[in-house]
């Protein structure tokens, strides 16, 4: 799993190595059953998506992963999980979805996927990952419990 993220090329060696403990967490049993790992396979691996719940928020989720190998660029695999993961979190009653990402150019890309899949930017942290590297954060209502009376 962590090739994927690793062919990509967005992600910094100190953040592969941050995935490949978290991956071998998941593994180990020491994450919960409320994470979450999708991987995509035909007939390899190409695309995987990784999503928890926020601990202090009722119904609020992060999408904290979303790698498509580049050899599987722009067939559909990204948006296939991201609605996969949209639709599991509806059915369980999740009321919104985050996802972050960098503000550098070389995410514009992303950027633009994320928009496209129907999330709006709900907040910039300016200079967050470092110096001229913004924390960008989408957010998607998902169709949550019915409110009520």
């Amino acid at each position: 799993m962590n090739e994927i993220a690793r062919a990509s090329g967005l992600f910094a060696p100190h953040e592969l190595e941050e995935l490949a403990s978290v991956i071998a967490a998941h593994f180990e049993g020491e994450l919960g059953e409320d994470h979450h790992w999708i991987v995509h396979a035909n007939p390899s691996p190409s695309a995987l998506a990784y999503f928890a719940p926020e601990a202090f928020a009722e119904g609020v989720w992060n999408l904290y992963l979303l790698a498509v190998h580049p050899d599987h660029h722009g067939v559909g695999h990204g948006e296939a999980l991201v609605r996969h993961v949209e639709a599991h979190l509806s059915r369980a009653g999740a009321r919104i979805l985050l996802i972050e990402t960098s503000g550098l150019p070389r995410y514009e890309r992303t950027r633009a996927f994320y928009h496209r899949c129907g999330y709006e930017e709900e907040a910039r942290i300016r200079d967050y990952y470092a110096s001229g590297d913004d924390k960008v954060v989408y957010r998607k209502v998902l169709a949550g419990p019915p409110v009520g009376p």
